[in-house]
Parts: structure tokens; sequence; C-alpha cells
């Protein structure tokens, strides 16, 4: 009887000790979105995914009328949506503020017809953000650019609606068809013109 309370006692004891290791959050619990549009989603990616703290990248589109947006329809530019990129990370390991400071410096801030040599509404660059907080660090971000250049930035910033993801064959392109991306990039003149805004 006596070994019995102890084994009672015993197995108690081990559950007191389990149970808040079975309720502790995981690490991937500390995730938030961040929602960038910088013309070609291809060229978006790469700097995000080389980011200590970023989780994932995603091409995809947002802001238009049309549910479940194709790339041919989203690029003939009747849809209202722009390619853009959702990026998970984790925010104990990087700043949301340190994401904006990216995003700047991969796009041209002052084109409002598009980016680089792609042209038209569902290039335009723009922040989305999905709360206040985000809208708070986006707007002072974009006062800050407008301030180290004296002129008006183009970039606009709105809020999050519905994001779809883009079709697989977009999705990490610059790994999975590197020469045409580094030939497209080239083409596109993105590098040059990054490197005389930013330089």
């Amino acid at each position: 009887m006596r070994r019995m309370f102890l084994k009672s006692l015993f197995a108690a004891a081990v559950l007191s000790f389990a149970t808040p290791v079975a309720f502790m959050p995981s690490a991937q619990a500390a995730q938030a979105t961040a929602i960038f549009a910088g013309g070609c989603f291809w060229c978006m990616e790469p700097p995000y995914d080389k980011t200590g703290g970023v989780i994932s990248t995603t091409s995809g589109y947002i802001g238009g009328s049309v549910a479940n947006p194709t790339y041919r329809q989203v690029s003939a530019g009747g849809t209202g949506h722009i390619e853009a990129i959702r990026v998970v990370y984790d925010p104990n390991r990087v700043s949301y503020e340190k994401l904006l400071d990216i995003f700047w410096r991969n796009i041209d801030p002052f084109d409002a017809g598009g980016q680089f040599c792609d042209r038209g509404s569902q290039y335009r660059s723009a922040i989305f953000y999905t709360d206040n907080a985000q809208k708070a660090a986006a707007q002072t971000s974009k006062e800050a650019v407008q301030t180290r250049f004296g002129k008006k930035v183009a970039t606009a910033i709105r809020q999050a609606g519905t994001f779809y993801p883009a079709e697989d064959y977009h999705q990490n392109y610059y790994k999975k068809n590197s020469l045409k991306y580094k030939f497209y990039r080239s083409r596109c003149g993105r590098d040059a013109r990054l490197a005389s805004v930013w330089n």
C-alpha cells in the first residue's frame, strides 16, 4: 500500500514538472509578416532571404479586386494587383524597421510609373502594413527618405488586404533559374539605377 502511494506521488510530481514544458511556446511562435512591393518580385526575394531572422519569402499579388489572380492577369494590368513579396520573420531577431531599410535600398522610391524596366501600376512600389505599428514605422521611414533626398517619394503606404501567392515557378526564381534571372536583372538596369540612387 505504501509502495503504491509513493508511486502515485512520484507520478504526480513528474506530471507537475512536465506540464509546463508541454505548454511552452515553440521558437516558431515568434513570427510576424511584412509585405513589400518593389517591382519584379523575383528581385525582391534575394535581399530578404539572406537576412538573419527572415524565416521565408513568398512572391505574390496584392491590392487588386480579382480573387486568385494569375500572373498573366496581373502582368496585363487589369486586376489592380501589384507584384509583391510576403516576408515572414522573427521579430526577436530582426526588426520591422530593418526590413524597411532593406526595402528602400532595393527600389527606386521616386518612380511613380513602375520599377526599372517594368512599367505599369502592377510594378509600382508600395508598403502594405498589417497593423498600426507597421503603418507608423512605414510613414516614419518614408519621411526619412524624403528628407534625405529632398524630394517627394512615390512609394505608397497601404493597408494590407488579401495576399495571393504567385504560381510555383515564380517562387525562388533566382535560385531555380539563376542564369535567366541574372540576365533579366542586368538587362532591366536594376542594379545600375540602385547604385545611382543610393550611392
